[in-house]
């Protein structure tokens, strides 16, 4: 007579809201995965996407309030006829720092874990105290330990992220690539493309366009991938660039894959370069590399702000890199 199966504990967990970010919690879902929790996580419209070669049930988080409560209420239902002591222990985990995300999980009775900020430790069934002077990748990674008990001190992140990318997506990304006669290894992929301000500065590196040129102008295959409302930049400001439109986020880790080598400014894209394994050149400006960086050993950053690296400096860093990968 074989064992009853004992279902594994359940853990809600409210996602970042941005791309970079939720590759930067990539260890801390994993580390939650590995000891031994059933993640179900919410996140926007593109997580699943992002995160289809994972295993993880990735919900989309609708736009209302009142719509965001009952899904919670919902996953909090399903898991206790599932896992009937789900709602008497600490059950979710809040990422975003956001006062909305903590008062969501306790409108829905779910018993949250996450750091005290905005005002919202009321609101959950643990405030951690905030750690937000390192790396925001440690930021996630301390959360997970404090809520498995875990000491972040001798328990420390990996070296590097690594996100999986699905056999379909992937699959979309190669027959892309060779319509574009775009060979696997001998391709760039630029991002110069940044949402939103970093402390009111913007992140975009001003000579990316010239950057471009220099780059297509040596006989180097130069794509991006841009998003619906980066289009018009890519094509009006790097017209020697192979633009991909419509690439999806799960074909876009693939076609990341693939590349030589990847040069991004703050964007999420450049964090989702390095999980995949490319080299990243990282250029920055206001951002502040120590807590917004890529992670890996793989990733290049230039940074002299207050005045942005040179054209010149960060097409020495490319080749350098590129003859590497050729050897």
């Amino acid at each position: 007579m074989s064992a009853l199966r004992v279902p594994a504990p359940a853990l809600v967990v409210r996602l970042p809201n941005y791309i970079g970010d939720v590759v930067l919690g990539l260890p801390a879902l994993q580390l939650l995965r590995a000891h031994g929790l059933e993640l179900e996580l919410v996140g926007r419209r593109w997580a699943p996407a992002l995160l289809a070669g994972e295993s993880w049930r990735v919900h989309v988080q609708p736009a209302r309030l009142r719509e965001r409560v009952a899904q919670l209420r919902g996953l909090r239902r399903d898991a206790i006829e599932r896992d009937p002591g789900f709602g008497l222990r600490e059950n979710a985990i809040v990422l975003p720092n956001s006062f909305s995300s903590a008062a969501e999980m306790r409108l829905a009775g779910l018993r949250a874990v996450a750091y005290a900020w905005d005002g919202r430790s009321w609101l959950l069934a643990r405030a951690e105290p905030p750690n937000f002077g390192g790396h925001a990748l440690t930021t996630f990674w301390s959360l997970a330990c404090n809520y498995l008990g875990l000491d972040a001190r001798t328990h420390p992140p990996p070296a590097s992220i690594t996100l999986l990318t699905s056999a379909a997506d992937q699959a979309r990304a190669d027959v892309l690539l060779a319509r574009e006669r775009l060979t696997p290894g001998r391709f760039v992929v630029v991002a110069p493309f940044a949402g939103g301000m970093f402390e009111k500065q913007d992140k975009r590196w001003p000579d990316f366009a010239q950057f471009t040129r220099v780059l297509c102008a040596r006989g180097i295959d130069v794509v991006a991938c841009p998003g619906p409302d980066e289009v018009a930049i890519a094509r009006e400001q790097h017209s020697g660039v192979r633009t991909l439109e419509g690439v999806g986020l799960g074909p876009y880790s693939g076609v990341l894959r693939r590349a030589a080598l990847m040069i991004g400014n703050d964007t999420g894209p450049a964090h989702l370069a390095t999980a995949v394994g490319v080299p990243v050149i990282s250029v920055l400006g206001p951002t502040k590399p120590e807590q917004w960086a890529p992670w890996g050993p793989n990733v290049t950053v230039i940074r002299h702000w207050p005045r942005w690296p040179r054209v010149d400096e960060v097409l020495a860093r490319s080749e350098a890199l590129l003859r590497g990968s050729e050897s």
